[in-house]
């Protein structure tokens, strides 16, 4: 485990800008050139040349970005990627979601630039950010050992954290739970002795807006759900091997429980189905007890709720330990995603490029990445980005409101942790706090770039796995099957499916990919 003070993380956030060349002229071209880009993320299916962002950049460096989005009657990026690729005719600029795998993929095949070289010679402030994050740039490499994307690089540890709500263990005189068996009683406590006050049965004892964070209860039995802040990923176990959660003993033993949890009504009976509303329902309806979701959207519930329900107070507790005395977060916000921008091999100005790309890593282009245009979304006070307040009081969320503007969005560059802080009400500043003086954060599996042959394995086995992986694991909490009667057939299905072959390529790739 790694522990970083929240000052220390703030300070770290913002060395590179201290070294940024603040008197450096951005300009990147005498004159204006067009460079063409594919944007295709969850947000929006294309790039808004009219971008308050977009004009300052362009007025910046002299580069105006143009729309060429394939794929923008879909909001299904992966899919996008594909009709773009099929296409041929590339833009100068591949950008947005998912991007990593199919640039890894094809970028050895010659159709997107690798920036191994083109960063060293022109992009100084890229290449001191890998030089101060030793490992990053390996794991966003292709197997051949060059990379061909710049990533959209988080910053901050903290994403999600454990939800209760206090006055409901107040009203019943419970204290916070500190192990599993004590989070079971709570839950059943919520469940039976009416904490809402309203006569009825009608508690939700354990929900979560995205029904994938029900299998987080699984780290209570010593299992995982994943390894990394995409659901459903791949671990390192402590033999150093890459598996998969959902075929290790532990996640038996985990699953049985939740099944148990789910049969006797501490689970959301609709899980699989209510959806992301469910946290504003169930909140709002008084009805939620407990659930594991990002801190500062969470604790945002105790104002906005606070003159609809007395004495609601919905805030981070410690995860439980689990039934082997693990006390830990399984979630973290990864350092690396696989969003970010490529230059495709159709590019006749790589060099002026990989300088635009660069200057969204100087001072002033990551400040316009994060917070948008000075003067409109913020100023500088003493030396600090901050929000102005008709955007920090607006009924608009903050990262909606960037987004808008242009900020924010899935282009490759280095985040800004006060982008968030800022926004970040005072209870979930203070279940971060203690999180951190906890320790509890694990590393996280950063992926692996898998070469023509092992992708072919992948291609072949994995899509089927999966989903076979989480039919049965639906059924099985839901009580359409016995995963202890079943779990030999389980894991024997599995291994016919191809399964040992997956897990063989990983690792081949992950040997590879991270020796030494």
């Amino acid at each position: 485990m790694r522990k970083l003070t929240l000052t220390a993380a703030l300070c770290a956030s913002t060395v590179l800008t201290a070294q940024a060349l603040a008197q450096e002229d951005l300009r990147i071209v005498e004159e204006p050139l067009e460079l063409t880009i594919h944007m295709h993320w969850p947000r929006a299916q294309g790039y808004d040349e009219n971008y308050a962002v977009e004009k300052a950049a362009r007025e910046m460096t002299g580069i105006h970005l143009k729309d060429a989005t394939a794929g923008r009657n879909s909001t299904d990026s992966i899919e996008a990627m594909n009709l773009l690729l099929a296409m041929g005719d590339m833009p100068d600029i591949v950008a947005g979601h998912l991007i990593q795998q199919p640039v890894n993929q094809y970028g050895p095949e010659g159709a997107f630039l690798p920036l191994n070289d083109l960063v060293k010679e022109h992009a100084p402030h890229i290449q001191a950010f890998w030089d101060s994050h030793p490992g990053l740039q390996e794991a966003i490499s292709s197997y051949d050992g060059n990379y061909y994307y710049i990533p959209y690089l988080p910053d901050g540890e903290f994403g999600r954290a454990w939800y209760i709500r206090q006055d409901w263990l107040d009203k019943l005189g419970l204290e916070q739970p500190q192990n599993v068996d004590e989070y079971y009683e709570v839950l059943k406590a919520f469940r039976e002795q009416d904490p809402n006050g309203n006569g009825l049965k009608d508690e939700i004892p354990y929900f979560a807006r995205q029904w994938e964070d029900v299998n987080r209860l699984l780290n209570l039995w010593d299992a995982r759900s994943s390894g990394s802040d995409t659901y459903h990923d791949f671990y390192v176990n402590d033999e150093g091997k890459v598996v998969h959660p959902y075929a290790q003993e532990a996640y038996r033993v985990g699953l049985k429980n939740i099944a148990q949890w789910y049969k006797e009504g501490l689970i959301d009976p609709e899980i699989f189905t209510r959806g992301s509303s469910s946290r504003d329902y169930l909140l709002s309806e008084d009805l939620g007890g407990s659930t594991h979701d990002w801190f500062a959207s969470t604790s945002g519930y105790n104002q906005a709720l606070a003159d609809k329900i007395e004495g609601f107070n919905f805030i981070p507790f410690l995860p439980p330990e689990s039934a082997g005395g693990v006390r830990m977060e399984e979630h973290r916000r990864i350092p690396i995603k696989p969003d970010g921008w490529a230059i495709s091999y159709s590019n006749e100005y790589p060099v002026e490029t990989i300088k635009y790309f660069d200057f969204w890593f100087t001072e002033e282009g990551r400040l316009l990445a994060n917070f948008g245009v000075e003067g409109e979304t913020w100023d500088m006070v003493d030396g600090e980005p901050v929000y102005k307040p008709e955007v920090l009081n607006s009924d608009s969320p903050v990262n909606s409101q960037m987004y808008l503007v242009g900020a924010q969005i899935q282009r490759g560059f280095l985040q800004d942790y006060r982008y968030e802080w800022q926004w970040t009400s005072e209870p979930a500043r203070k279940g971060i706090e203690l999180y951190e003086a906890n320790d509890l954060l694990i590393d996280q599996f950063l992926g692996v770039a898998l070469n023509e042959e092992e992708q072919a394995v992948y291609d072949k086995y994995w899509p089927s796995l999966r989903t076979y992986m989480l039919e049965r694991q639906q059924a099985w909490i839901l009580g359409s099957g016995d995963v202890e009667a079943e779990w030999d057939d389980y894991v024997s299905t599995l291994n016919k499916m191809g399964y040992e072959d997956v897990i063989e390529v990983m690792n081949s790739a992950y040997s590879r990919q991270y020796a030494g």
